[in-house]
């Protein structure tokens, strides 16, 4: 018997109900809108469970004194959305990539270097 879409509710031989987490298969993605944090969104195949992940971190009763693996599903949650996280400022970085560290080096000295341009132009030009 599924509790929620992603809590499955489960019964022993002695009877005994317990619950354990529907599926490890889930999808996390980041994406980046108009505030500075990252929105992060949860899908099971193509359904979207976000809300489902929220309710279940934010109940008053902590997940963890019913559901059996929930600590193991949380790991690797938490996993994902770092992993999410990540490519998402890899992918709106500007640092160069397939660089060797001392090229990153001296692009990033480059990079401040333009940046302190204007800066260093006004002043020269109060002088």
């Amino acid at each position: 018997m599924a509790v929620s879409d992603i809590v499955k509710q489960y019964e022993d031989e002695q009877g005994n109900v317990y619950y354990k987490m529907k599926t490890h298969d889930i999808r996390v993605q980041a994406t980046q809108t108009l505030g500075l944090a990252p929105v992060i969104t949860y899908w099971m195949g193509e359904k979207e469970i976000t809300d489902d992940i929220r309710s279940l971190r934010f109940s008053p009763r902590a997940p963890s004194s019913y559901i059996q693996d929930y600590d193991e599903f949380q790991t690797m949650l938490y996993a994902k959305e770092q992993r999410a996280i990540n490519e998402l400022y890899e992918k709106m970085s500007i640092k160069p990539k397939n660089m060797s560290s001392g090229k990153q080096i001296v692009w990033s000295f480059f990079v401040i270097v333009i940046a302190m341009l204007p800066l260093f132009i006004a002043i020269w030009w109060f002088k």
